[in-house]
């Protein structure tokens, strides 16, 4: 039997060295994100009631990515507790709704998280799900019938963004009807943080949430967890409530590297998200001219890091996943293909050109796959160092 160290490292060279990443959940973290993530504070505890001695320098950390984020975000408060954006997401139905209360959210038909939905955290919590009517040609919101949908039934709860997310989403329209109901105003940025905070996407607390969670591993690029960001009087129900109800370890070694990929962020996140859009917007072109269809083309594609391939228009063709993959080029079965990691690798429009070249080499005139992972690999070993961070 294999070793697992020997199954590590063939997935590192794999995965790490050969393959074009484009899974729009996940992202590449830098060497000193890494190297915090492996740091003493792997083995060690601390608590908002200094049950456990030793944790100066902890809360130290832990007051100061707080404060980093508050800074990046443009928040009144912040809370990088959360141990996952699904944590974040329990958290905030915990926290602001009560039994049998009202949901409403993007339904998972149409992009939306299947964790806050009645697949999800819901059916266990026994809230009620709605969901926004959708407009899938413009991949957004229809704002004049979830208006009155929001008259009609009364939520508690008005959940923003999605998994599969292309536009700003209308936060702004809907903050009257909201108020008018006294309904809470979130937006689950698991995908879009780090575009959010680049001040690329849009700005959902200044456009009237009062909420805004997510993961940090996606176009944020920390490591695997979740963080809540908010304005004062959110902030003080969640601070009230997540210690030790919701979560009590932390794993302090992941909130300094957060902390660490937060101040990347700081310093990069403006022009790391400008080029992730770019991208994002170059390769949906190049795909849809090159044979493999994408969905908005009247809109250029996207205004985020992902698009969205067109299965409709792509008959005959359901295990295209599996075919990428099996050339070295990695996408998840959700049709959505993401330029987070390749941009951190330095890959600009040249590169999605080229890109689109190989996929549509590999899926339109079927060349051989084996082919095509070579040309993937040589391609991805062309760009061995991260951008958008500090140089050690």
């Amino acid at each position: 039997m294999e070793s697992l160290m020997e199954i590590v490292r063939k997935h590192e060279e794999w995965r790490g060295k050969q393959t074009i990443n484009l899974i729009a959940s996940e992202n590449v973290a830098s060497p000193q994100v890494r190297k915090l993530m492996s740091s003493d504070l792997i083995h060690r505890y601390t608590a908002p009631d200094r049950f456990y001695m030793g944790t100066k320098f902890i809360d130290e950390i832990e007051e100061l990515t707080a404060k980093v984020a508050r800074e990046v975000f443009r928040a009144e408060y912040a809370d990088p507790r959360p141990l996952s954006g699904h944590i974040a997401d329990w958290i905030l139905l915990s926290c602001f709704t009560k039994l049998n209360d009202k949901i409403l959210s993007v339904s998972p038909a149409n992009g939306g998280y299947p964790g806050i939905s009645d697949l999800g955290l819901t059916r266990f919590m026994l809230r009620k799900n709605l969901y926004f009517p959708f407009n899938q040609d413009k991949w957004n919101i229809k704002v004049d019938e979830a208006s009155g949908l929001i008259e009609k039934d009364k939520p508690s709860l008005i959940v923003f963004g999605a998994s599969l997310i292309l536009f700003p989403q209308p936060v702004k329209e809907f903050a009257k009807a909201a108020k008018a109901v006294n309904a809470k105003v979130a937006f689950d940025g698991a995908h879009v943080l780090g575009l959010i905070a680049g001040r690329r996407f849009q700005d959902p607390l200044r456009e009237g949430a009062e909420v805004l969670i997510g993961s940090t591993h996606k176009s944020l690029f920390g490591p695997q967890g979740g963080i809540i960001l908010s304005n004062a009087t959110s902030g003080k129900i969640v601070k009230e409530s997540i210690h030790p109800g919701l979560v009590d370890n932390a794993h302090y070694n992941r909130i300094a590297a957060l902390c660490m990929a937060l101040l990347e962020l700081k310093s990069f996140g403006k022009a790391y998200a400008d080029q992730v859009v770019r991208n994002a917007q170059t390769i949906g072109k190049a795909l849809d001219e090159r044979g493999v269809p994408v969905k908005c083309r009247e809109y250029n594609y996207t205004e985020s890091h992902q698009i969205i391939l067109d299965d409709d228009k792509f008959k005959g063709k359901t295990d295209y996943h599996r075919t990428l993959e099996q050339a070295n080029i990695v996408i998840d079965r959700g049709t959505r293909i993401g330029t987070c990691e390749i941009t951190r690798r330095g890959m600009r429009h040249a590169e999605m050109e080229r890109i689109a070249e190989l996929i549509s080499r590999l899926l339109v005139k079927k060349e051989a796959a084996e082919r095509i992972a070579k040309e993937a690999t040589k391609l991805r070993n062309e760009f061995s160092e991260l951008e958008y961070c500090f140089k050690e």
